[in-house]
């Protein structure tokens, strides 16, 4: 459990910081969708642009991971038709349920209850993705 810890306090710092940010907002995840808004656009943005950043840092860095190696990203195929259909139906969900699979854990701890319908369901569907993998286009 020790060495665990760190990850446990770090999630709840980032969960604190998600809520705080109204980032877990369903009213401002539906302000996005129907472009009413820059907050989320504005969170989102600031994460991309800091993950760049903190990735070039570390790369120069050479910093290693939590496993002893040094940082690598891996080379992405040319092709982009899975990403946008993958995106969409990533899309689809965030905009149906209101929350994208970090900010549902995080809901569930600030009361909201009837994410675990939605987590359950987020489950259900990565289970049936395991055992249609091999059947479907990738």
């Amino acid at each position: 459990m020790g060495k665990y810890l760190k990850f446990f306090l770090v999630g709840i710092f980032f969960g604190i910081v998600l809520v705080k940010s109204e980032a877990v907002s369903w009213y401002r995840i539906f302000e996005m969708f129907k472009f009413q808004s820059f907050h989320m656009y504005g969170i989102i943005g600031t994460a991309v642009v800091s993950g760049v950043i903190i990735l070039l840092i570390s790369k120069k860095s050479q910093l290693k991971t939590t496993e002893g190696t040094y940082l690598r990203v891996p080379q992405k195929d040319k092709g982009y038709k899975r990403y946008i259909i993958g995106g969409s139906i990533f899309g689809l969900g965030w905009a149906l349920c209101g929350a994208c699979p970090g900010p549902m854990y995080i809901l569930v701890g600030t009361g909201v209850f009837s994410m675990l319908i939605v987590i359950a369901a987020a489950l259900l569907g990565t289970y049936a993705y395991g055992v249609f993998k091999d059947k479907l286009p990738h």
